[in-house]
């Protein structure tokens, strides 16, 4: 079964960056689309950004170009650069993989903190 690993979490100042990455222990093309989510506590679990096998992303507009969502298909990766991190982002961000027949994986979730 593929699994989806994330890691790159921490804790920053506002302003500060991080990189998120998602690691897929089978083929990334095992999934049409992947994409990263965000969930603060007491918040429902929202989007963050998406990318398709082909390269196509979509991000929430509440980002306001801060983030950026790549992808190494050799490295079976995925990458989430948040540059300008806010306090308001401070939530657990989950990768997540849309399956071509239509399941959907989810990796453990790393924790992001911005401090004021």
């Amino acid at each position: 079964q593929v699994q989806l690993v994330e890691s790159g979490g921490g804790s920053v100042q506002t302003g500060g960056s991080l990189r998120l990455s998602c690691a897929v222990s089978g083929s990334i093309f095992s999934f049409n689309y992947m994409g990263w989510y965000r969930q603060s506590p007491g918040k429902a679990r929202e989007l963050v950004a998406r990318i398709s096998s082909g390269g196509l992303t979509n991000y929430a507009d509440s980002l306001e170009g801060r983030f950026t969502i790549s992808r190494d298909n050799d490295k079976n990766t995925v990458f989430l650069q948040m540059d300008s991190l806010k306090p308001e982002d401070t939530a657990v961000y989950y990768c997540e993989g849309d399956r071509w027949n239509g399941g959907v994986s989810w990796g453990q979730g790393t924790q992001v903190t911005v401090s004021s």
